[in-house]
C-alpha cells in the first residue's frame, strides 16, 4: 500500500459525514471520540486506529478502503447502512416515507409490514 494521504481520508470522512447530515458532535458521540479528534481526522491532522476505523466504516456506511483509498466503487450503499447515521427523528420520517412508497408500490397497508 503506498503512504496514507490523511488530509484526503479526512475529507471523504467529512463529505460522506455532510452526506448523512449528521455533525462532528454526533459522529464523534458515535465513534467514542471527542469532537476534538474528530475534526483533527477531518483535517487530516490526526491518524487513527483500526478500532476507529472499522467504527468508521459502520458509522457512515462506506468500507475500509473507500475511507483509505477513495475507492467510489467499494463504497457501500446498503441501506442499513445509511440508515444508521439518521437520527430518531429522521429515522422515524424514513420509516413513513418508506411506507408509503411500499404502500404504494404494493398495494399493501400496514399491518403487511
Amino acid at each position: 500500500m503506498n503512504n496514507l494521504d490523511y488530509l484526503m481520508i479526512g475529507n471523504r470522512i467529512r463529505k460522506r459525514r455532510e452526506e448523512l447530515n449528521l455533525s462532528r458532535e454526533a459522529m464523534a458521540e458515535k465513534l467514542g471520540i471527542t469532537p476534538k479528534f474528530c475534526a483533527d481526522i477531518e483535517l487530516g491532522n490526526r491518524g487513527f486506529s483500526v478500532k476507529t476505523l472499522v467504527n468508521l466504516t459502520k458509522v457512515l456506511g462506506v468500507t475500509s478502503d473507500y475511507i483509505l483509498e477513495g475507492n467510489e466503487a467499494e463504497k457501500e450503499k446498503n441501506i442499513y447502512k445509511i440508515i444508521s447515521g439518521l437520527t430518531k427523528e429522521q429515522a422515524k420520517s424514513m420509516e413513513k416515507v418508506l411506507i408509503a412508497i411500499l404502500q404504494a408500490y404494493n398495494n399493501i397497508d400496514n399491518s403487511d409490514i
